[in-house]
C-alpha cells in the first residue's frame, strides 16, 4: 500500500476501508433496512451482528442469550462500550483486533498447495476431524449434526485442507457472507475458526484457507473479508498483513463465561503451566474444583473440592504409589512384571560392557540401546544396524543412567494406549518427526521449519532436534543435512516417535482391537497403576499381534484429543463431580 492510499493523518480513508457508510449502529433513515437482528448459527457459536439492531439493549440481551458451551460473538457495533454498561458483569470486549481484506483491490498470491488441497465441508465424517482439529487447538467445537445445518444455510461456506497421502483433514476455515445472511449494505463477509492440526506435516496451510476463502468471496462479488485475531498473536497478524490485510476499528463483544474467562480476568497465576498440566487444571476449573499451582515450571499443582485435596504433576496423581510409580520408573522391572502377567514383550537385556552390546547386536541384528531409566525419549537409539552406532549409542545411554539397556526391535506402528481407572480412554499411533520436500529447500531448512511449527503447536514442548539421532536417521536414507529433498517426498528424521522430540498422533481409539484393549488393562493392573500410558508396537491397530515395550507413570493427556482424557482423569480424583458435569453438558 503506497502513501496515497492513506489520509493526512496517516490513517486508511474511507474507500479504502471498503465502503464504510453503513458501519456502526445505522442511522434512522435506513435504519429499516437494517433492523433484522441478523444472528448466524456458526455451530461452534452465533456471530451477533451489532449493525442490525436498531438499540444497544436489543444487542447486549441477544448476547446473553447465549447456549451453554458456545462461544457467540458480536460485532459491528457502533458503541460496544454501551453494550457492555448494558450488562457489565456478563459482557466484555474481546482484546482481539479485527483485520479487513479489500477485495475489490486485493491481489491475491496464486499459491502452490505442497501435497494438500483445500475441499468444501461435505458431510458428518467432515465435522468430526474438523472437530479433533478445534479440540487440538483448544477451540469451541461444532455440534455433530451441524452439516446438515451447514448445507441448508448459503451464507455460511466451512472450507477444509485435506492431506493426499493419505485424505486426513489437516485444517479447516469458516466463512461468513454478509450479503447473504442479511442482505448486507457494505456488501461484506468475514473468515473465522481457523485451525490447522498440530500434527500437520505441510507448510502453508493456513495461509492456503485464507487465500481460497478470499477468492471465494472475491468471485462472488463482496466488496471485504474482515476476520478476528488476539492482539498478541504475532505470527497471525504477520501472515495476515503480508496478504494485505489492515486493522479496521471494528470490535467484538463477548460473554464472561467459563470459555472466555482468560481473556477477561487474566491468567490465574503469572506462572505458565505446560500443555499437559494445563488440561487438567482447565478441565478442574470448569468443574468447581479449587486449584492451586504449587510449582508451574515443574507442572506441580493441588486439586482440592470440600475436605480432599488431591496432589499432582502433570497427570501423575498421588493415587499412584511409590511402589508402582517405581515399576515403570524402571524399564527392565517394568518388563518383568509385564512378561510375569503373561503379556508380550521384546527380548531384552542389561548391558555392562560396549563388548556385551555388541554381542546383543550380534544376536539380535537390529536393536535398541537405551537408558533403563528416564522419559521423554532421551538417550534412546533405534534400529540400530552397525558396530559402530551400538557402540556410540551404548556411551551416550550411559551418561543417562548407570544401567544400559539393549532390547531387541520390533517393526511395527508405534501406539500409545492410555488407560484410567482400569479403561482404555485414549489409543494413539505415534510417528516419528518427517519433514516434506519442496524442492527448494535443503533437509535442514525443512527440519528447522517444522520444528518451529512444532513448537508454536505444543507450547514449545515439541521440537525436532539437529543431533547426532537426526543426522544419523537423514544419513541412513541416503542424505546429508545441505541437500534439497525432492517436491512431495517424505523424509522421516527421527526413528523414535516421541513427541518431545517432533513427533506427532494422530487418534485410533474406535480402531483398537479387543486383544490390544485388554493387553493394556491387564498391563496396568499386574503395575498397580491408576494412570499410565503404554507404549506398543503392533504390525496393525486392528489386529490381535503385539509387543509392549514402556510404561509412562506421567503421559502426557493433552495430545489425546478428541478423546476425554483429562475428564476421566477429573472423573477417577473426583467421582461425585463425574455425574454433574455429563449433566450440564447435555444441556
Amino acid at each position: 500500500m503506497n502513501k496515497s492510499d492513506k489520509g493526512k493523518d496517516g490513517n486508511l480513508n474511507i474507500e479504502e476501508m471498503g465502503s464504510l457508510k453503513h458501519w456502526g449502529e445505522p442511522p434512522s433513515s435506513i435504519a429499516d433496512e437494517l433492523d433484522k437482528q441478523s444472528v448466524v448459527d456458526c455451530g461452534w457459536g452465533r456471530l451477533i451482528f451489532g449493525q442490525t439492531f436498531s438499540s444497544s439493549s436489543q444487542l447486549a440481551d441477544q448476547l446473553r442469550n447465549e447456549s451453554q458451551g458456545h462461544r457467540d460473538v458480536a460485532l459491528y457495533s457502533r458503541d460496544p462500550q454501551v453494550v457492555v454498561s448494558k450488562a457489565p458483569q456478563e459482557l466484555f470486549i474481546d482484546p482481539s483486533l479485527t483485520y479487513r481484506l479489500n477485495l475489490e483491490r486485493a491481489e491475491l498470491p496464486v499459491l502452490e498447495q505442497h501435497g494438500f488441497e483445500i475441499r468444501p465441508m461435505s458431510g458428518p465424517e467432515d465435522v468430526y476431524h474438523i472437530n479433533r482439529i478445534y479440540k487440538a487447538r483448544s477451540m469451541v467445537t461444532m455440534r455433530d449434526t451441524f452439516n446438515e445445518y451447514h448445507d441448508a444455510h448459503p451464507e455460511l461456506t466451512i472450507l477444509k485442507a485435506v492431506d493426499l497421502n493419505d485424505g486426513a483433514v489437516v485444517g479447516c476455515v469458516t466463512g461468513v457472507d454478509h450479503y447473504k445472511a442479511f442482505a448486507d449494505p457494505d456488501n461484506g463477509s468475514s473468515l473465522w475458526a481457523l485451525a490447522v492440526d498440530p500434527q500437520c506435516l505441510h507448510a502453508g496451510v493456513g495461509e492456503a484457507l485464507v487465500v481460497a476463502l478470499a477468492n471465494h468471496f472475491k468471485q462472488a462479488g463482496r466488496s471485504f473479508m474482515d476476520l478476528s485475531v488476539m492482539h498478541d498473536n504475532r505470527q497471525a497478524i504477520g501472515l495476515y498483513e503480508k496478504l494485505g490485510f489492515f486493522q479496521v476499528p471494528v470490535y467484538c463483544i463477548k460473554n464472561k463465561n467459563a470459555i472466555n474467562e482468560q481473556l477477561y480476568v487474566g491468567p490465574k497465576t503469572e506462572e505458565h503451566l505446560n500443555v499437559y498440566a494445563q488440561i487438567i487444571v482447565d478441565e478442574a476449573y470448569r468443574r468447581g474444583i479449587g486449584v492451586e499451582i504449587v510449582d508451574a515450571a515443574g507442572g506441580f499443582f493441588d486439586l482440592s473440592l470440600g475436605r480432599r485435596t488431591v496432589s499432582c504433576r502433570e497427570s501423575l496423581t498421588e493415587l499412584t504409589s511409590a511402589v508402582a510409580m517405581s515399576r515403570c520408573d524402571d524399564k527392565a522391572v517394568t518388563r518383568r512384571f509385564l512378561a510375569r502377567a503373561g503379556l508380550r514383550v521384546p527380548e531384552q537385556e542389561l548391558l555392562q560392557s560396549e563388548e556385551q552390546a555388541l554381542a546383543f547386536l550380534e544376536q539380535y541384528e537390529r536393536v535398541v540401546i537405551k537408558p533403563a531409566r528416564g522419559e521423554q525419549g532421551v538417550g534412546v537409539c533405534v534400529d540400530l544396524t552397525d558396530e559402530k552406532q551400538v557402540a556410540e549409542a551404548y556411551r551416550e545411554a550411559a551418561t543417562y543412567c548407570d544401567r544400559v539397556i539393549g532390547e531387541q526391535f520390533v517393526t511395527g506402528k508405534d501406539l500409545r494406549i492410555i488407560v484410567i481407572n482400569e479403561a482404555v480412554v485414549a489409543a494413539a499411533v505415534r510417528c516419528a518427526a518427517a519433514v516434506v520436500g519442496d524442492g527448494v529447500r535443503s533437509i535442514g531448512d525443512l527440519i528447522r521449519k517444522q520444528s518451529r511449527r512444532r513448537s508454536a503447536a505444543t507450547q514449545g514442548e515439541s521440537k525436532i532436534p539437529i543431533d547426532g539421532e537426526t543426522e544419523r536417521c537423514v544419513a541412513d536414507a541416503g542424505y546429508d543435512m545441505d541437500q534439497v529433498l525432492p517436491y512431495g517426498e517424505q523424509l522421516q528424521v527421527r526413528k523414535t516417535a516421541n513427541l518431545h522430540t517432533g513427533g506427532t498422533l494422530h487418534d485410533v481409539t474406535p480402531k483398537l482391537h479387543p486383544t490390544l484393549v485388554d493387553a493394556a488393562i491387564r498391563g496396568a493392573k499386574a503395575l498397580d497403576m491408576p494412570l499410565v500410558g503404554f507404549d506398543f508396537i503392533v504390525p496393525d491397530v486392528e489386529k490381535p499381534e503385539y509387543v509392549i515395550i514402556e510404561a509412562n507413570e506421567r503421559p502426557g493427556l493433552a495430545n489425546h484429543e478428541p478423546q476425554p482424557t483429562a475428564e476421566k482423569l477429573i472423573d477417577m480424583l473426583f467421582p461425585q463431580t463425574a455425574l454433574a458435569h455429563r449433566s450440564e453438558n447435555l444441556k
